[in-house]
């Protein structure tokens, strides 16, 4: 007589969980785009009674010159970039920002891959300034990465977050099919940290890997990481399907590893080994 209820309460478990470990992982990746050193640095400065809206762009993986735009319809506005190379002796250029209409345009000179250009831009009215960050921006080149990499690379990583955090909850709710939902976080970290993510690192840096042992590189070290977690845990509970410890070890690993914001560490020239770019008139 109970066996009707508790297969209706296991069934909405089961729903519920599937349904919190999709919230959850789209809340992730929302956090993912919104984060770290690439996402644009956004915000707004008032001139006179008009309000200047801006968007900074801090990866570029076109072939010319980085564009830096900011809207600015009042003619009356100029605008100025001020740049150099980062982890340079550069001394600072400072560069008039030309008018296109309502658009205020200025260019960050190419460099190769990984190379970065820090910049700040100020607006001016009159003998009015207005320096629109604190500190410089830093923007990345990279190289063009296309879809058939990206997408599927971006589509494997989540769902390895999905599948991570729907087996710690089976496992901490008692739920059922853990180990299938093991294997399928390893084979999409798999496939999204160890094989498509040095794909899309050779297109964006012209390298494979550049995480441990080669280098520093965050991401590289990050997928490396939770895939060793993983495959620990799935080698656990292949031996013994009811452990628990493992399973959410390792989830909670591929979690903290997804809190930390994308591209953190990533790879860089260290333009210091190289002859500074003096002040041109």
């Amino acid at each position: 007589m109970d066996s009707k209820p508790t297969a209706l309460i296991n069934t909405l478990k089961n729903i519920f969980i599937w349904l919190f470990a999709i919230a959850f992982t789209l809340a992730i990746a929302m956090y993912q785009r919104m984060t770290g050193p690439t996402y644009p640095v956004r915000g707004k400065v008032e001139i006179g009674r008009q309000e200047i809206k801006y968007r900074l762009i801090r990866t570029y993986d076109g072939s010319d010159d980085a564009p830096i735009k900011i809207v600015a319809a009042d003619t009356s506005i100029r605008g100025e970039l001020r740049l150099r190379r980062f982890k340079s002796y550069d001394t600072w250029q400072t560069q008039t920002m030309q008018r296109h209409g309502d658009t205020l345009i200025g260019y960050l000179p190419h460099q190769d891959p990984a190379g970065k250009i820090m910049y700040e831009v100020t607006l001016l009215q009159g003998d009015k300034h207005y320096q629109l960050l604190d500190h410089p921006a830093v923007l990345r080149y990279k190289g063009f990465v296309p879809g058939y990499v990206l997408l599927p690379h971006i589509f494997f990583i989540f769902m390895a977050m999905l599948f991570s955090t729907l087996t710690g909850l089976m496992v901490i709710f008692r739920g059922k099919h853990t180990y299938i939902y093991t294997w399928i976080t390893v084979v999409t970290l798999l496939l999204g940290g160890l094989v498509l993510g040095p794909i899309v690192q050779k297109f964006s840096f012209d390298a494979y890997w550049t995480g441990w042992p080669f280098g520093h590189d965050l991401t590289d070290n990050k997928s490396l990481v939770a895939f060793i977690f993983w495959v620990i845990a799935l080698f656990v509970m292949k031996k013994n399907r009811k452990n628990r410890v493992w399973p959410i070890v390792a989830s909670i690993v591929l979690l903290v590893i997804f809190l930390i914001p994308h591209s953190m560490l990533g790879s860089e020239i260290d333009f210091t080994k190289e002859q500074p770019i003096e002040k041109t008139n």
